[in-house]
């Protein structure tokens, strides 16, 4: 069974939900463990929600996977199961056994969000600033490492992406993201996460989309 039948990454509003294919508990956990060592980038600083399916897991399992995560830089703060024996054992462990539906926000000045609102941001976006929008999110400035954009609809940055950006929060697979410069922690649009692209020695304009239901990068244009 292949990597990618055995782990499935989805995006959430807080993080990201794993889930894990049908096999026995080694099979799959070291299939997690390979996928996050293949991209570091894309899972450090991650909130991770687990479904395990209907692997029944014991205290020392879970926990010894947790203290695994918290090695590179993963926090797990959710384990999704059908199993009575795992979800016992997670909630013993402090962990959620429920992720609850994340409710529409828009900012507090507008009260009507359509296809031409846009929120404007004129500064760099430093570690630590999170900024949520129904509509679009154009900032002049760049977005730093630790610094997070979700937006409903697309996002322009007339500068460099190296924090998180989510378009098409809300499930608009029609949204888009643009940067002078995209080297992302992570960029997501709708449901749909990218693995942060190798630094290039000459940065160039690019947007991404989704096209044959995947996220591709292409160069930023006119046009």
């Amino acid at each position: 069974m292949s990597d990618s039948s055995l782990v499935q990454i989805k995006g959430l509003r807080d993080g990201l939900l794993v889930s894990l294919g049908d096999a026995g508990w080694p099979v799959v956990k070291s299939a997690l463990l390979e996928r996050i060592e293949q991209q570091p980038a894309f899972f450090q600083g991650a909130r991770l929600a687990l479904d395990v399916g209907n692997l029944a897991l014991k205290s020392t399992e879970l926990s010894g996977l947790r203290d695994q995560l918290s090695d590179h830089g993963i926090n797990l703060w959710a384990v999704l199961s059908n199993s009575p024996l795992t979800e016992n054992t997670a909630q013993i462990l402090g962990l959620a056994t429920r992720i609850s539906k994340p409710r529409p926000q828009t900012a507090p000045t507008v009260k009507v969000v359509d296809d031409e609102t846009a929120l404007w941001v004129n500064k760099t976006l430093r570690s630590g600033t999170r900024i949520e929008f129904a509509g679009h999110v154009v900032v002049l400035g760049d977005v730093n490492p630790g610094a997070e954009i979700i937006a409903g609809g697309s996002i322009i940055v007339w500068g460099r992406v190296r924090g998180v950006v989510h378009a098409g929060s809300q499930g608009d697979r029609n949204a888009v993201v643009c940067a002078l410069d995209l080297s992302p922690t992570q960029l997501r649009i709708a449901g749909e996460i990218a693995v942060a692209p190798q630094r290039r020695s000459k940065p160039q304009p690019e947007t991404v989309r989704i096209k044959d239901g995947q996220l591709q990068a292409e160069t930023w244009t006119q046009n």
